[in-house]
């Protein structure tokens, strides 16, 4: 084994790609083993790594590790991306919890029926204009650092800056009346992990396609 992470998922975004975002936000490199049929998840599950039966799965440190959240807070902890001390993580619980609840909605977007779409991206639109970006905007602006907590960057600012680029990519304009986070968005771009990350060719994925809907639908069906 190469000593890199391997992180095990379908060729897509899914709940993986916030796991991606954060080890290449601290710089980790990563291998990746992309699931294509049932019988592959099926054989995952029969060799007892998939705790729960379900994916994500990372290998890391010598662990099998499932459950997003547990291994986003693993990697955070790890590279040092979860604050200084207990409220710093506090805060930044509250925070990515809060953006998680607005991606949930980005990732099922997908798998919404053609005649519930355009409802639900006025939902999406709605949640980030009225409720989410609000909430950042307002910390950004109060305590006039770069950063969301203890002005050093942290797991809060990669979930920010993830939610910010995917709902863009549905309401290209959303950011219009977020001066703050046009701001934060500039520099979260620019830090050298990420500029990488956003580049072509990267570990990246694009968003989700019929294909991909189609993939999830036949590896997970009952």
């Amino acid at each position: 084994m190469s000593g890199k992470p391997r992180l095990t998922y379908l060729n897509g975004r899914g709940r993986m790609e916030s796991i991606r975002w954060l080890l290449a936000a601290a710089g980790v490199e990563f291998e990746e083993i992309f699931l294509e049929t049932k019988e592959q998840y099926e054989k995952i599950i029969k060799d007892g790594s998939l705790m729960f039966q379900q994916v994500p799965l990372v290998e890391i440190d010598g662990m099998k590790i499932v459950q997003t959240r547990a291994i986003l807070s693993y990697v955070a902890g790890k590279y040092n991306l979860y604050g200084k001390d207990l409220k710093e993580r506090a805060l930044i619980d509250m925070y990515v919890e809060g953006i998680i609840d607005l991606m949930q909605m980005i990732l099922m977007f997908p798998f919404s029926p053609p005649e519930a779409k355009e409802k639900n991206l006025d939902s999406i639109k709605e949640r980030a204009t009225n409720r989410y970006f609000p909430v950042f905007e307002k910390v950004l602006k109060q305590h006039g650092q770069d950063f969301l907590v203890g002005n050093k960057f942290s797991w809060a600012d990669v979930q920010l800056i993830e939610a910010i680029l995917a709902v863009e990519e549905k309401v290209p304009a959303v950011l219009s009346g977020f001066p703050q986070l046009q701001a934060f968005k500039i520099r979260m771009s620019n830090m050298p992990t990420i500029k990488k990350f956003l580049q072509p060719g990267s570990p990246r994925k694009p968003p989700p396609d019929e294909h991909y809907v189609e993939t999830v639908l036949k590896i997970f069906s009952k």
